[in-house]
């Protein structure tokens, strides 16, 4: 088999898995990267409108203080209504789980009354190993100031000189597939960005109606449940299950009836959201099935822990429209080799019939 004719194909292949490799074996530096890159998609538009008026580096530099300003606001505003409740919802969280333990043991088999009294067990200790998480995070968050400033400078320059990046990375490939190649980072750029950006819509959408509902309802933790189902859906199809199951629980401690709603409500918003405002917003442009879906959750999880969970879906993105591509491209190899092949006998046939004339 001679494989010249898809030396591209097979640079591609290797390039790719290369680059999804480093986030296993040098996984700040890919994070750094990627985040940088998920950035720059998300502002990219905004530099671009900006860009005509002045030059490119000052636009892409009034656009990203920007960003940070408002990242900043947003995030003070939140934590003014999300950190006392999560702080009571700490404190009280083992009371919560003891009220949900004597309900199952009053309405359990001894079996499940025995493997509940195991759950309640863990879930009790959950207050003080969320406290510590949340103080790990808080150190880990000013520990890695210096990550944040590395990304924000990277984003600023691939906001500047990102096509000329990408052009100079599609000269390092064979010539005549040059268009070829700047055409795939296109699609893969496109993609992400519809997705990121549909990410984002449906994290504020889901977050400010959960809020909504549990403040209407007069249901506690209302801003801590909004957060989990805002963060919830960058983990698409699981993370909205386990948001819900979460939401649903907790609220049974205030009253069967409230925990019959809540179920209910989640249940209304999932389905919309996933039948309405995620094929809208997205459309059928990234045409993942859910089992892809659930197995890359699942195998990022198992890699990368949260944090390849969360990379799943671009990570599946990413090599989806790879192979397409160098599928189509094997497909018009096939093609042009068979149309050659077609010529090459009707050649031979009409100079047979010529040379009988």
């Amino acid at each position: 088999m001679r494989l010249r004719p898809y030396r591209t194909s097979i640079i591609l292949a290797v390039t790719f898995t290369l680059v999804l490799s480093t986030f296993w074996f040098l996984p700040q530096l890919a994070f750094i990267v990627f985040i940088s890159l998920l950035l720059q998609l998300l502002l990219r538009p905004l530099v671009d409108k900006l860009a005509p008026h002045v030059s490119r580096g000052l636009a892409a530099a009034v656009v990203l203080l920007t960003f940070i300003a408002l990242a900043l606001g947003l995030v003070f505003l939140v934590s003014i209504s999300f950190i006392p409740t999560f702080s009571q919802f700490i404190a009280d969280f083992p009371r919560i789980s003891g009220e949900l333990q004597e309900a199952a043991t009053i309405s359990g088999s001894p079996l499940l009354v025995d493997e509940m009294d195991n759950l309640w067990s863990e879930l009790q200790s959950f207050s003080v190993e969320a406290l510590k998480s949340s103080l790990s995070l808080l150190l880990s968050l000013f520990g890695s100031v210096i990550d944040l400033v590395i990304i924000f400078f990277v984003t600023f320059y691939l906001l500047k000189d990102g096509e000329d990046i990408k052009r100079w990375i599609a000269s390092l490939f064979p010539t005549r597939d040059y268009t070829r190649i700047v055409a795939l980072f296109d699609r893969i750029l496109f993609a992400l960005r519809t997705y990121i950006c549909s990410q984002l819509v449906i994290c504020c959408i889901t977050g400010t109606i959960v809020f909504a509902y549990f403040t209407f309802r007069g249901l506690p933790y209302g801003s801590v449940f909004a957060v989990v189902s805002g963060i919830a859906e960058f983990i698409p199809v699981l993370g909205p299950t386990v948001a819900s199951v979460f939401g649903t629980l907790l609220t049974a401690t205030t009253g069967i009836w409230f925990a019959v709603q809540t179920a209910c409500f989640y249940l209304v918003l999932t389905q919309v959201n996933h039948n309405v405002v995620y094929p809208t917003l997205i459309g059928r442009s990234l045409n993942l099935h859910p089992v892809a879906i659930i197995l890359g959750i699942i195998l990022g999880g198992e890699l990368l822990g949260p944090a390849g969970m969360f990379l799943a879906v671009p990570f599946i993105v990413i090599c989806k429209l790879v192979i397409e591509d160098i599928d189509r491209d094997r497909l018009q190899m096939r093609k042009a080799l068979h149309m050659s092949r077609w010529l090459s006998r009707k050649k031979a046939e009409d100079d047979e019939d010529s040379s009988k004339h």
